[in-house]
């Protein structure tokens, strides 16, 4: 259960980046999973959920910008790995498993990565324009980052 929904976290994080970590720390913060006596214990540090919401707001603002570069490029798509990776060790932790729930978030993230690309411009061209496409990814984000985030 624990390295599907690292999985699952790992897709997100493909989706938005910052959306995924903000709501994992969140969760622990709130003491929806205990996390403290792990290695990832910051992510359920005081300032930490603040921190990486404060990031995953500016990433939805800065989403709508044409000038934003594709998820898909080596930088964008580096950072959604990266994320899905500490998102799913986080989950993984949890249930015993760190190093299972990095390589499940990292595989999330890239399959979230492209399948979110892909979903995302069929959406675009179905609306004739980007930004509803757009909203529907990031509500599907954080709603998604919510229920995973609850469900561990």
């Amino acid at each position: 259960m624990f390295l599907f929904l690292a999985f699952l976290i790992g897709i997100i994080a493909g989706l938005r980046a910052m959306t995924a970590p903000a709501a994992i720390a969140w969760g622990a913060a709130l003491g929806w999973f205990d996390v403290s006596q792990t290695p990832l214990a910051f992510i359920g540090y005081r300032w930490t959920p603040w921190v990486l919401s404060l990031l995953a707001v500016v990433e939805l603002i800065t989403d709508q910008l044409p000038s934003t570069p594709s998820r898909k490029v080596p930088m964008q798509f580096a950072a959604r790995l990266i994320m899905g990776a500490l998102t799913g060790a986080t989950i993984g932790t949890t249930g015993g498993s760190l190093v299972g729930g990095l390589i499940a978030g990292i595989v999330g993230a890239a399959f979230g990565t492209f399948a979110g690309a892909a979903a995302r411009g069929k959406l675009a061209a179905a609306f004739g324009k980007d930004p509803p496409a757009a909203l529907i990814e990031d509500a599907v984000a954080i709603v998604g980052a919510l229920i995973i985030a609850g469900a561990v």
